[in-house]
């Protein structure tokens, strides 16, 4: 143990182990995760029902983890974009998107992300930094609108499956009822398609799966999203053909609709034959230009007849309304290249 050590995003056991090693009961530590989890407090000496001996040694060997956002910026349509400050001295950004009663937050995992896909500005950054489970976490319970929450969805800087062992701890405690308590039908995260994390994280979870597809044929795919050469998209559809996904999870393929580059009617064919067999959704998302891009959106005629085709072909299919574009926090903006020195 070091003092950078933080208590907030260790799970039960991890809790208890440490507490053997400070000689404390190991029941302490369900007390703890409540202290943490529950009431949000990560300081000790707050920690009332624990021997105050106990206290004052878990305030001497550890740290602060949470941490209020540096920045915040709004838009016309009311999405927040919110700059987070990782304990490396990274930056993240997440995206707080209210809709009537609906209030959902695009956590990122990691800073930066190392996928290198063509069309997303983090992509262009760069891998900075894998977060810990606290720093994701963090900007869940350090958001302003903390208790108006009611979705989270993995679909901010980074690849989650790139960062697993992290992601999947910050999940149980989201989901678990010594932690926050939520259902994994209010979470979702997307992957690029990491094959040797993917069957982990089914197993391991019930949140909703969404995978960035983009393109449904390999060479094309390989020119845009780098991870094709490694991981093949047809690849990624035969395990999730293994899995059911007709009750409570799902499974959805999100889709960067970009003009003359993968919305002809031969990507239409090539979508239902990848697809055959999974039962899923298609989510057809504008194209959100970055600078330098050479890729264009389709108007929304053409939007419509490309989600049209695709439903009339038995796949369920529509178009995800854009936020944020304004304060660059719509999908595939998010950046923190050029702060704090990046």
């Amino acid at each position: 143990m070091t003092h950078q050590e933080s208590l907030y995003g260790k799970t039960p056991d991890q809790l208890a182990a440490l507490c053997g090693e400070l000689g404390m009961p190991r029941f302490a530590a369900r007390q703890i995760a409540r202290w943490l989890y529950v009431r949000h407090t990560e300081d000790p000496l707050r920690m009332t029902d624990i021997a105050a001996a106990h206290r004052q040694r878990l305030a001497e060997w550890f740290s602060p983890a949470l941490s209020a956002p540096e920045r915040v910026t709004e838009s016309a349509d009311g999405t927040k974009k919110y700059l987070f400050r990782t304990l490396e001295g990274h930056y993240v950004e997440s995206a707080y998107i209210p809709d009537g009663e609906r209030a959902t937050l695009c956590v990122s995992s990691q800073a930066g992300c190392r996928m290198g896909c063509r069309f997303c500005a983090t992509g262009r950054q760069g891998l900075q930094q894998s977060l810990t489970a606290a720093e994701i976490l963090n900007q869940a319970v350090s958001l302003p609108e903390r208790d108006k929450l009611t979705n989270l969805v993995f679909m901010g800087m980074g690849e989650p499956l790139d960062n697993t062992d992290e992601v999947l701890r910050a999940l149980e405690i989201i989901t678990a009822e010594w932690g926050f308590g939520w259902s994994p039908t209010r979470i979702t995260l997307s992957t690029a398609g990491v094959v040797p994390e993917l069957r982990r994280f089914l197993d391991a979870t019930k949140v909703h799966l969404a995978v960035s597809l983009h393109n449904p044929f390999h060479e094309e795919r390989m020119e845009i999203m780098p991870v094709e050469r490694a991981w093949p998209i047809a690849e990624v559809a035969a395990i999730l053909r293994e899995y059911d996904f007709t009750h409570q999870r799902r499974v959805s393929f999100e889709y960067i609709v970009m003009s003359g580059l993968n919305d002809s009617p031969r990507h239409i064919r090539e979508l239902t034959r990848l697809l055959n067999g999974i039962k899923c959704r298609i989510n057809l998302i504008r194209f959100h230009r970055i600078p330098d891009s050479p890729y264009f959106s389709p108007g929304d005629e053409a939007m419509v007849r490309f989600r049209d085709a695709l439903t009339a072909r038995g796949i369920q299919t529509t178009i995800r309304a854009s936020r944020g574009e304004d304060i660059q926090a719509a999908c595939g903006l998010l950046s923190t290249r050029l702060k704090g020195g990046i």
